[in-house]
């Protein structure tokens, strides 16, 4: 039995896909506080995230976008609204299930990294195989293959202090690809990069991610990255203003 089979041997959670979304958000709402106090970050939000495309969520700072986010990957429950996630309605989820379903059907990557300091790069890139329930060493073994084929095969048993920044989010992109989810969300995953280092990573990301059974939404502010979109979703005020598909996505271009 592979690493991944010894996944779903230890945590079969069974979804239903449906039509062509990973991700279908409908009229979806989140406040916070209560009373005079109630704030509504999200104002009916409708949105889309298909199969075998990277969507960009942007907008301005305190629009709402981490927090779709959050609540796309289950994170935060909705106010209101219905979402589909990989064709199950999150909302539908007890705690322990959505926790189960999370952790085998979506990889995170996140603006800081989050990578355990007193762990190497392999050990921290096998934490989601390890969490599931894999052997050790096969969970170790599995993840420096994937360092290899993303440049870091001479950094393996390296500290994450050792790392560069660059090298720390390759890191945290195979700790996200490690157990094969269908679905990879990511915050801000450049805006701690220079701009080569990001265009990089972003770079890796849509060439090892993307693929037709899974979808990528990556949060981001940063325009300069917008040319590795299948499509952009802009946000504002708690809002869907408008989606588009980048003429001059070159990566999506070569996709199809």
């Amino acid at each position: 039995m592979n690493a991944i089979s010894e996944i779903s041997a230890v945590d079969d959670f069974r979804y239903v896909e449906v039509e062509q979304s990973a991700v279908s958000a409908r009229r979806v709402t989140k406040e916070f506080g209560s009373g005079d106090n109630r704030v509504s970050v999200l104002r009916g939000v409708d949105f889309e995230a298909p199969f075998g495309e990277m969507t960009l969520l942007v907008g301005p700072s305190g629009c709402g976008k981490t927090t779709l986010l959050s609540v796309i990957a289950g994170l935060l429950d909705p106010t209101g609204g219905q979402i589909s996630v990989l064709g199950q309605n999150v909302g539908q989820l007890s705690g322990s299930e959505s926790i189960r379903f999370r952790r085998k059907n979506l990889g995170f990557v996140f603006q800081q990294y989050n990578l355990l300091p007193a762990l190497t790069a392999a050990e921290n890139a096998a934490v989601p195989l390890l969490a599931a329930g894999v052997p050790r060493k096969r969970a170790v073994d599995r993840a420096s293959e994937l360092l290899a084929e993303l440049g870091l095969k001479d950094r393996l048993r390296t500290l994450p202090s050792q790392l560069s920044g660059g090298q720390q989010q390759r890191v945290a992109l195979a700790r996200a690809l490690v157990h094969k989810p269908r679905l990879i969300v990511c915050d801000e995953p450049t805006s701690a990069l220079d701009h080569e280092t990001g265009h990089a990573v972003m770079d890796l990301l849509t060439k090892v991610a993307v693929r037709d059974d899974r979808a990528v939404i990556v949060v981001t502010h940063d325009s300069r990255v917008f040319q590795f979109a299948d499509r952009i979703a802009h946000m504002d005020d708690g809002r869907i203003v408008k989606t588009e598909a980048p003429e001059e996505s070159r990566f999506a271009a070569a996709r199809n």
